[in-house]
Formats: C-alpha cells, sequence, structure tokens
C-alpha cells in the first residue's frame, strides 16, 4: 500500500508564499505522473500543476510564473512553492501521485488527504 501525507498549508496574507509538501511512502518501485489539483466548494477539483519523472513541468495559467512544482525522487516527496499568493488560490490542495509497487507493477493513481490554503488579509 501507499500513503501520501501532505502538509505546509495554511492561512497567508495576499503576496506571501507557502510550499506545500506531499511525502509518499509504502512499498514503492517508482513513481510515475505527479501533481498538485486544488478545489473549491462546489466547483470540480482543478489541476494546478504536474511534473514528469524526467522534470517537464506544466502549469495552469493562473498560476504561471507564481508557482512551482517540484519533486525529490530520493525522498519521495512532491512539492509545490507557492508566491505572490492572491485570494482566489484559498481552496484544498491535492497531491496526487501515480506509484508503481511490487504488487502492482502497471501503477495507480494515489490522492493525498487535502491541505487548506487560505489567502485573507
Amino acid at each position: 500500500q501507499v500513503q501520501l501525507v501532505e502538509s505546509g498549508g495554511g492561512l497567508v496574507q495576499p503576496g506571501g508564499s507557502l510550499r506545500l509538501s506531499c511525502a509518499a511512502s509504502g512499498s514503492i518501485y517508482s513513481i510515475n505522473s505527479t501533481g498538485w489539483y486544488r478545489q473549491v466548494p462546489g466547483k470540480e477539483r482543478e489541476v494546478v500543476a504536474a511534473i514528469t519523472p524526467t522534470r517537464s513541468t506544466t502549469y495552469a495559467d493562473f498560476v504561471k510564473g507564481r508557482f512551482t512544482i517540484s519533486r525529490d525522487i530520493a525522498k519521495n516527496t512532491l512539492y509545490l512553492q507557492m508566491n505572490s499568493l492572491k485570494p482566489e488560490d484559498t481552496a484544498a490542495y491535492y497531491c496526487n501521485l501515480n506509484v508503481k509497487t511490487y504488487s502492482d507493477p502497471m501503477g495507480s493513481d494515489y490522492w493525498g488527504q487535502g491541505t487548506q490554503v487560505t489567502v485573507s488579509s
């Protein structure tokens, strides 16, 4: 089994920064695609950023130039550095990892528990 633990959310003023982390543990063979999503009540979950095993990154237009996704392969950890935060960035943020394990060589998607980010003065 694979467990994902997110951390780093909280309350921040507009213009501030936060760094989210998503640590994976378990019988991990490899981590494939990874990404961060966010969701506000009443709306669908939307992709924020994604990074491939070769470190190719993509970003939603609404975070380009402000957010940076990265991963530490040795630590099985995914990060999201969020700068110049705006009130409209307020949402629950979720990490998503496609993980191969020794018992699941094809890989499966796993979600973090979510961490709340609130941007308000």
